[in-house]
C-alpha cells in the first residue's frame, strides 16, 4: 500500500533534518554497517527527512573504502552526491585540510570515471568543539572555503559572548542535547537559553545527541537490556521552540514548549503545526530552518517510526 504524502508543514519543519550518526553511541555501528544503512535510507520512503552522513575526519579513508561499493562510478548516485559532515579533533586545521583533500579526490574520480562528472560524496560541513573566544578565533583562522563550520559550545554558563564571537567570525553553533548518561543532558533552561541566543544573534545552529524521539519523555539512554533511563528532549520540541522564539515568543512559553510531553498539545495539518494556541505555518517553519538547521542522531529509523506512531507524519 502506498504511504500517504507527507504534510507540507512537516516537510518544512523536518526536511533533511536528521544527520545520520550511526557510527556513534548508543548505536556504535562499524563503518560498513553505517554506510549500508545510509545508502538504504537515501532510497527509502523517509529520504525527505535525511540529512548528512556524520563521521570523524580521521576516518575518511575508511569511509571511502566502505562506500565504494555503493558508488557506481559509471553514472554516480542518481540522487546526487552523498552530503557528509566531518567531525574535527583538536588539530582543526589538519582535519579541515583532510576534508578538502577528500573533496578534491572525489572531484578527480568523478571527472575520470563518471559521465556526469558529479562526485559521489561531498563534505560540505565540518564540526569542532571550542569553549573560549581564543579557540573560536583559531577555528575561524583555519576554516576552509566551502565548508560550513559548526562549533560545539558549552552551555552550562550563558553562551552569549561565545555566540557573538561565532557571529563575528561567520561560524555556526552546535549544542550537545544529551548522551548516554543522565549528566550529559543540559537543563531545559540551558537549552532554551542557547536556542534563544542563537536566534537573537542570527547564528545558525544544529543539535546533537539525545534527540532520537519526537517528544520529551523518559526513555532508555542506550540500547542495552540493562540501560538506565532519563528524561530526553524531543526533536519536535526543540525545533518548534526555535520557531516560537523566531516568531517573537516569550522565554516562558519557549521553555514550556521544550518541556511539553503531551502529544495532544500538538496539532498538525497540511499548512501548519500548532501548539497550545501558537500556530506555525509552513512558511514560518521553512524560515526558521535557516537558523535551526539539523540534529545528529545515531538512529534514523527510530525518529521516523515514532513520528508515524504519533500519527503526525
Amino acid at each position: 500500500m502506498t504511504a500517504p504524502p507527507v504534510r507540507r508543514s512537516l516537510r518544512a519543519l523536518l526536511g533533511g533534518i536528521v544527520d545520520y550518526a550511526g557510527l556513534f553511541p548508543p548505536a556504535g555501528l562499524d563503518m560498513p554497517a553505517a554506510v549500508a544503512n545510509y545508502a538504504a535510507y537515501r532510497r527509502g520512503p523517509d529520504a525527505w527527512a535525511l540529512g548528512r552522513f556524520v563521521l570523524p575526519a580521521a576516518r575518511l579513508e575508511e569511509f571511502e573504502s566502505a562506500a565504494a561499493p555503493f558508488f557506481d562510478h559509471a553514472d554516480g548516485d542518481r540522487l546526487g552526491p552523498w552530503p557528509v559532515a566531518a567531525l574535527a579533533g583538536p588539530r582543526f586545521a589538519d582535519d579541515a585540510a583532510r576534508a578538502q583533500a577528500f573533496n578534491a579526490r572525489e572531484r578527480r574520480t568523478a571527472l575520470d570515471a563518471r559521465d556526469s562528472g558529479a562526485p559521489a560524496a561531498v563534505i560540505d560541513t565540518i564540526e569542532v568543539r571550542a569553549g573560549t573566544d581564543g579557540e573560536i578565533g583559531r577555528v575561524a583562522a583555519s576554516r576552509r572555503h566551502g565548508l560550513a563550520t559548526y562549533v560545539e559550545l558549552p552551555v552550562a554558563d550563558d553562551p552569549r559572548e561565545l555566540v557573538a564571537a561565532l557571529a563575528r567570525a561567520g561560524l555556526r553553533a552546535k549544542v550537545r542535547a544529551g548522551g548516554v548518561t543522565v549528566d550529559a543532558f543540559p537543563t531545559s533552561a540551558q537549552l532554551t537559553r542557547f536556542i534563544a541566543t542563537c536566534i537573537e544573534a542570527g547564528v545558525p545552529f544544529k543539535a546533537t545527541a539525545g534527540l532520537h524521539h519526537p517528544l520529551r519523555a523518559a526513555y532508555r539512554l542506550t540500547y542495552e537490556p540493562d540501560s538506565a533511563t532519563g528524561t530526553m528532549f524531543g526533536f519536535l520540541n526543540v525545533f518548534l521552540t526555535a520557531a516560537l522564539l523566531r516568531g517573537g515568543g516569550s522565554m516562558d512559553d519557549a521553555r514550556a514548549l521544550l518541556e511539553d510531553s503531551d502529544a495532544s498539545a500538538f496539532r498538525v495539518d497540511d499548512d501548519s503545526i500548532a501548539w497550545r494556541g501558537h500556530r506555525f505555518d509552513a512558511a514560518d517553519l521553512a524560515d526558521m530552518r535557516h537558523l535551526a538547521v539539523s540534529f545528529g542522531s545515531c538512529s534514523f529509523r527510530e525518529p521516523m517510526e515514532e513520528m508515524q506512531l504519533l500519527r503526525v507524519a
